[in-house]
């Protein structure tokens, strides 16, 4: 007997009905599943505003931003200043207002002129006269451009003869304490919005610094660098001696961590999005040491965050103390 078209269309739906009602715990376990993985995977970071810390969820510490845009220059001059670090010089040039309002047009850490090829006092000649020449084509006058050593530098012997090459040639070098780099830094990293409740660290390979405001002065500390190593001293010992002169900052001062130095420019490098002017550190421990100065960096940025128990960690990606000195200059 056969199964007229209207009866096989019957059995058909049947069969199907049957099946689904089979399969149907399957079905809805598997979308639960599917449904927890989605949940847990996207990003839940609300952005902050300008005038806060960064806002994220609890534990959250791969999306965090730092929204806030400062002031833009106007009517500004070209000014530069060079760095001459311990092993090298950083350069930047930024463009400033009357009213300090200032913008990085170019910056070079570290790696502008290696003192491994300077022999020689003539070879320093050649060599500044080079690296000064592509400095004024960027539009900077011979009066705008300024050099300053810093503290840890002024220890090296080579720093001494290039400071003298540099007056030969008829420029200013500016030798700064670590209290003054401190004090830089400060005025350069930390936007005014937040120099009322917030502070500045310095992570160097000859000194740490930190700064903050108290009512209007500037206060300072200068800690361990990050090749404390080479003096013996253990991660232990100094571990010990940043917590202790770091919970030293004021309670009100702990918003945010305002951060600048060689370490902190390495852990920042790790997971940068593009071009943002702020990276949010992560904590200090969650990322590995590639080597004894990074995890001596490591050690100190631990111990300070560990003291003041601040969550929110800032690397500015354009500014330097000796950007805080040209903003220090009357003129």
């Amino acid at each position: 007997m056969r199964i007229k078209p209207a009866g096989i269309i019957i059995v058909l739906l049947i069969i199907g009905a049957l099946a689904y009602f089979a399969l149907k715990p399957k079905f809805s376990k598997l979308r639960e599943e599917n449904g927890t993985e989605l949940t847990t995977t996207q990003p839940g970071a609300e952005k902050p505003s300008s005038d806060t810390k960064p806002a994220t969820t609890e534990g959250d510490t791969e999306n965090r931003e730092f929204n806030y845009t400062p002031e833009k220059p106007e009517n500004g001059t070209l000014r530069g200043v060079v760095e001459v670090g311990a092993t090298g010089f950083n350069s930047f040039v930024i463009n400033m207002d009357n009213q300090k309002r200032w913008e990085i047009v170019s910056k070079d850490f570290g790696e502008s002129l290696a003192y491994e090829g300077l022999a020689t006092t003539e070879d320093i000649r050649a060599g500044l006269k080079k690296y000064l020449s592509a400095m004024f084509d960027k539009g900077v006058s011979k009066t705008n451009m300024h050099f300053v050593i810093s503290s840890g530098a002024q220890k090296e012997p080579k720093t001494t003869t290039i400071s003298n090459e540099l007056k030969k040639m008829g420029f200013v070098v500016n030798n700064v304490t670590a209290d003054q780099e401190a004090k830089f830094a400060f005025k350069a990293t930390v936007p005014p919005s937040f120099a009322d409740n917030s502070f500045m660290v310095d992570i160097g390979s000859g000194n740490t610094k930190i700064s903050w405001d108290e009512s209007g002065t500037l206060k300072s500390q200068e800690l361990p660098g990050a090749k404390y190593y080479d003096k013996g001293t253990s991660d232990e010992e100094v571990y010990s001696q940043v917590k202790g002169q770091a919970s030293k900052i004021p309670e009100g001062k702990r918003n945010v961590g305002f951060i600048i130095g060689g370490v902190p420019f390495t852990l920042a490098k790790q997971h940068r999005k593009g071009e943002e002017r702020y990276t949010v550190l992560k904590a200090s421990q969650s990322y590995k040491a590639a080597d004894k100065k990074m995890g001596a960096g490591l050690n100190i940025y631990k111990g300070i965050s560990d003291a003041t128990k601040t969550d929110t960690f800032v690397f500015d990606w354009d500014a330097n103390f000796t950007i805080g000195f040209l903003l220090s200059l009357t003129k």
